[in-house]
């Protein structure tokens, strides 16, 4: 099976350092939907993992960050694609969970529900954590330059083997390409 999993803010979506709380503040980044729909219809499976600690700031609730998804999903399918799964962490960095990245726990939720192996499995990420959860199981950390990735590429320390592309499009169509 060929499964990607993609960071939200920032790479799907426009990032915001007061966060995105809700769908007048999420804007889809250009070119991104198609990216999915690429991927889609070259036989790819997308799942999104996302950190949400607004939710456990109180900045906003489920019934916001549902209505968000419910507007990343319409956008997708109006382009051609589809996401399979959402996954995301509603705790704060104080909470010290396993699901929150730069911890592995929801890449290794997505694996068990999808039966992937971590070796060789791709991600695409705007910020260090995104590319250290994916690295912590053997996976391909991809970093795009949208959202926080410049400043991340900047400060360095990224996991051995990072790949770098200038948005979810670029990083799409490598990944269709390299299964040709």
């Amino acid at each position: 099976m060929k499964l990607v999993i993609l960071d939200r803010d920032g790479v799907i979506n426009e990032d915001r350092d007061d966060f995105v709380k809700n769908t007048m503040e999420w804007v889809a980044l250009p070119k991104s939907c198609d990216a999915i729909a690429n991927l889609t219809q070259a036989g790819w499976h997308v799942v999104v993992a996302t950190n949400q600690s607004g939710i456990g700031r109180g900045l906003f609730d489920m019934h916001a960050l549902n209505a968000m998804h419910e507007k990343m999903h319409r956008l997708v399918g109006q382009a051609g694609g589809r996401i399979d799964a959402v996954v995301f962490c509603p705790h704060t960095a104080d909470d010290q969970c396993h699901c929150r990245k730069p911890q592995p726990g929801m890449v290794e939720d997505i694996m068990a529900r999808f039966n992937v192996r971590g070796e060789g499995l791709p991600m695409v990420g705007d910020s260090l954590r995104d590319l250290q959860a994916i690295a912590a199981v053997g996976g391909r950390p991809l970093l795009v330059k949208t959202g926080k990735g410049l400043r991340t590429l900047e400060k360095g320390g990224l996991p051995e083997g990072t790949q770098v592309f200038d948005n979810l499009f670029t990083a799409a169509d490598y990944l269709i390409n390299l299964e040709n």
